[in-house]
Order: C-alpha cells, then structure tokens, then sequence
C-alpha cells in the first residue's frame, strides 16, 4: 500500500507535488505554460514587424545573426581544450580545469620521466602479481626485527627489494650500503639459502649495542675495518670463491647514496646486469645523481622543465608545496643560470659530501649513455594511494600510479596494509631496476 501510495505521486524539479492519476497539473505548471505563451507572443510579435514592408531584410539579418552565434559557440564548447575538452594525457589542461590544491589521486601530473630501453622492453610481472606479493609480504615484515628504521627502507621499498628478489631467484645477492641489516634480513625473506656480499663502511652489528640490528649468518661482510667500496672490490677473485660464473644471476643492490651513474659504470665494466637502486631521487631532491635525474630530459615524455616563473609548472608546484613535504618549487628547482636538471645544476655524490657544477651538454649526454646500456627500467610505483596510508612527504604527481589505488579501502584492508603504522609508507622514493648491458 505505501508502494503504490509514493509511487502515485512525482514531483517537479522545484518538488511541487504533481497528481499523476487525473492527468492534471498543479497551478504552478499552469502559471509557466501561461508565462510561456506570453513571452512567445510578444516574440511572434516583435518579429512580425520586420517581416513587412523593407523590415523583411532587419528579420533575415537577425536570422542570420544569431545563426553565426550558434556555430561560434558548438566550436568554443567541442573544441577548447582548456574550456570543456580536457585531455587526460595533458596534466597541464587538466591542472587549469580541475585544480590541484585538493587532489590526491592525481598520481604522474607533473610528469614521470623513464629511461628509455634499448629495445622497448619491459618487466615481466604484472599489477596482479604484485598485489599477489603484497598478500604474501606483509605478515612478513610484520616480523621484521627492526621496528622502527628511521634514515633506512620503509614498507614500500621493502616490498619492492623482497619481491624482485624472489621474482628474480638469484645465485649471489650483493649488498652496497647495509646500515643496521634491514635490506639483509629483506633479502633473506626473499631468497632464504642464496649466499649474500654485504658492503657497508660501519658493520651492522656495531647498531646492536644501541638498539635493534640484524646481521646474517650466510652474508659475507666487507664493513668497518674491512670495508671495501664497491667499485675497488677485485669482483672476478669473490665471485670465483663463491662458485658464481654467470653473473647474470647475481642481483646487485645499491643503498649507498652515490652517484648512480658512477654505480652504473662499475656494474657494467664489472659484468653484471641486475640492478637495484633504492634511492633514486627526483630531480631538485636528494643528495646523489640518480637515474631518475639522468633520464629527466625535455625529448622524455614527462621530463623537462621551464624555470620561468609564470609558467603552469611554477603555479601548480607553488600550490603543491602546501601539501607535500618533498614538492619542489621553483625556487628549489631552478639554480644560476636557469640550470633546473641533477640538483640546480649540480652533481651530487657521496651523501652530498662532493656537489660539482653539470652543464646541461653533459647532462643530456649522460642520459644517452644510459639509453644506450639499458635493456629494463622500471620504477617500483607506491604501494598505494595517500589517502590510504596517509603519507605526507612524496609527491604524487611526480610518481607512478599506485599499485592500490586510492579509494580501494577494502582491497588495502584485506591485504593487511590497514594494520600497519602510517609512518612506514613514508619513505618512497621511487626505487628502481635496471637490466643492463654493453651497447
């Protein structure tokens, strides 16, 4: 009975109640079809003047006029990429339509630039894969025995590290950088009976006396008194004693903070091809030259920068200041001369202890060396959307699409992420591999 009781009534857009059963109309409708017919016969009206007599030219011109209004505006609005048709591949178009200020999902705006590979390709796991891996990791790092690794790897690198790792099933793991042993223990998850080389100025066992560390039993360590840097390390002479002759299965991970393309050349003179760089910091940020900063070129789709201080990048970065930690403006990314790419123009190395002057000549060259030795480069996206972890520090529009989107609440509390502390989702910055070799 209530059914049929609403259902026998609609409304008007304005919620006057109209009856449906005796095809009657309220007086309000009444009231606008008659202010209808009014307005229409003072128009019919004020037209019939100009059809008699020399006004039939007066009506055939004003036909004509609001004609041309009619063609001029379908073409403003079918046409103007910045008024109604905004291009989803044009962060700039979309920027000035939508906005920045208050997005969150609004991941690769201001570009993401990739090294481009020799040959096209790509890795071989997919997004499923990955999700697959995060079901399988995270009551794994859940038991990690370092809790709180602030200056080293937080879940999202972690992940990364533990799943191309696995993925990648390696004879040796090699290690350059250890601090207190979490990278170690992350490779240990990953591969539990695969021997590892761990290279790092303080041994980690020296963190024990403070706090938590871990230091592996079947890890060979060049640390403190006995440390060796990666590129002085007699490689064919440790590799023969733990039986490696295929370097392609020997996966390197570089967590030194060094000048990545320094690391790059001595991987590759040294003959091998896996690499992993943990920090591989965006242009303007960090504190060695990364790959992501070689490869940030204006012939890269996303790469490229303008310091001019009016432009849409000024504005948009300005604004996202307000909302990202580790957003660069203008004034941080642009140095003497306009010189925007490494750091304002610099070449940082060694955690920032040696920072010379790169002339966008060299710069642009480096970026081709790379082009020409990579056969894989992918950048580990976020795990997933800040509105899900609530991270506070990258910038989204300078990053890969998460591997959980924002606004999949259920899929991130299934996975088990909702039970971690926000704080480990604070440490991205864009981790990447590479698979390289002689050009």
């Amino acid at each position: 009975m209530l059914e049929r009781t609403v259902s026998s009534r609609r409304y008007n857009l304005h919620g006057d109640a109209i009856d449906s059963d005796d095809g009657g109309v309220s007086s309000s409708s009444d009231e606008s079809k008659t202010k209808k017919h009014h307005h229409t016969n003072r128009a019919s009206n004020y037209l019939s003047r100009f059809t008699t007599g020399s006004g039939y030219h007066y009506s055939c011109a004003i036909i004509a006029f609001f004609f041309l209004l009619l063609i001029l505006g379908s073409s403003l609005i079918f046409t103007s990429r910045g008024f109604v048709c905004i291009s989803s591949f044009d962060p700039v178009s979309r920027a000035r339509f939508f906005g920045f200020d208050g997005l969150q999902s609004d991941f690769g705006a201001l570009g993401v630039p990739c090294c481009r590979s020799k040959h096209g390709k790509t890795v071989e796991w997919t997004s499923k894969d990955l999700i697959k891996g995060l079901e399988e990791f995270v009551p794994i790092y859940e038991t990690r025995p370092i809790k709180n690794n602030m200056y080293g790897m937080g879940f999202d690198h972690s992940f990364g590290l533990w799943f191309m790792a696995r993925w990648l099933k390696p004879d040796l793991m090699i290690e350059s950088g250890a601090f207190k042993g979490h990278s170690t223990w992350v490779l240990r998850q990953a591969m539990p009976n695969t021997p590892i080389i761990s290279l790092s100025p303080r041994h980690p066992e020296k963190y024990l006396k403070k706090g938590p560390a871990y230091v592996d039993g079947n890890c060979t360590y060049f640390a403190g008194k006995n440390f060796v840097d990666f590129g002085s390390v007699d490689w064919p002479k440790v590799l023969h004693k733990h039986g490696i002759l295929n370097l392609s299965q020997v996966l390197i991970f570089f967590d030194d903070h060094q000048n990545e393309l320094k690391r790059v050349e001595q991987a590759l003179k040294a003959g091998f091809q896996h690499l992993v760089f943990e920090d591989n910091y965006d242009t303007g940020t960090g504190d060695h030259y990364s790959l992501r900063q070689i490869c940030d070129q204006s012939y890269i789709r996303g790469g490229g920068h303008s310091c001019f201080k009016d432009s849409d990048e000024a504005r948009i970065r300005s604004r996202r200041k307000k909302f990202w930690e580790k957003a660069v403006d203008m004034e941080e990314l642009c140095g003497a001369g306009e010189a925007w790419w490494g750091v304002r123009g610099y070449m940082r190395d060694n955690f920032n202890h040696s920072n010379k002057p790169i002339s966008y000549a060299q710069h642009f060259q480096n970026s081709r060396f790379i082009e020409s030795i990579l056969d894989v480069y992918w950048e580990l996206p976020p795990v997933a959307g800040p509105s899900l972890t609530h991270q506070t520090r990258y910038d989204p529009a300078r990053a890969p699409s998460p591997i959980v989107e924002d606004g999949r609440h259920g899929l991130f509390q299934r996975l088990g992420l909702a039970k971690l502390d926000n704080s480990v989702f604070n440490g991205y910055t864009q981790m990447v591999y590479l698979q390289v070799s002689e050009p």
